[in-house]
């Protein structure tokens, strides 16, 4: 079966239940939900930059809060039941020093809103200093992680390391 793939970038989601499809994205401080109702075999994916519950920011639309209330009752409205959901997290990493830790923020958030909502968190990769690229089989909720470096130079501050070895990740 060929695999179709939609990649989504921050400030986007994404849910279905066909079995051939894959929803991809890259992430670095962002973090992205990976929820599905095993059941029901639906499932879906976002991307958010910021954790925020700010209605009158321009970013409202970027938000975890919005992000998520979007991706759950967008997976109800395919027949998910909220009782069934399971979540992966993946993000929040820490990809530049001498900045904030917006990366450690979002996964906090993304931990509290899904337990405040009763959503049981089943896996997932958060926090590092290292990107991730994830692909998400939404109807059976099965994710692959590939840890990513920087492609771009950016002044240095700690001296160069050697990458790690593999860096992959699979949960089923």
């Amino acid at each position: 079966m060929e695999n179709n793939r939609i990649n989504i970038v921050q400030g986007e989601y994404h849910v279905s239940g066909a079995e051939d499809l894959s929803i991809t994205t890259l992430l670095g401080s962002c973090v992205a939900a990976c929820i599905n109702d095993p059941i029901a075999k639906v499932g879906g994916m976002n991307h958010f930059l910021l954790p925020g519950e700010d209605t009158a920011s321009p970013l409202v639309a970027r938000h975890g809060v919005h992000l998520m209330e979007l991706l759950i009752n967008g997976l109800l409205k395919k027949g998910a039941l909220r009782h069934r959901l399971e979540a992966k997290l993946f993000g929040g990493a820490r990809t530049m020093r001498g900045l904030g830790d917006f990366g450690s923020a979002n996964a906090r958030f993304a931990q509290e809103f899904l337990r405040r909502e009763g959503i049981a968190i089943v896996g997932g990769s958060l926090g590092g200093e290292t990107g991730r690229r994830i692909q998400f089989w939404p109807s059976n909720g099965r994710v692959r992680q590939k840890l990513v470096r920087a492609t771009e130079e950016l002044p240095r501050i700690l001296p160069e390391m050697p990458p790690s070895a593999g860096g992959e990740l699979e949960l089923f």
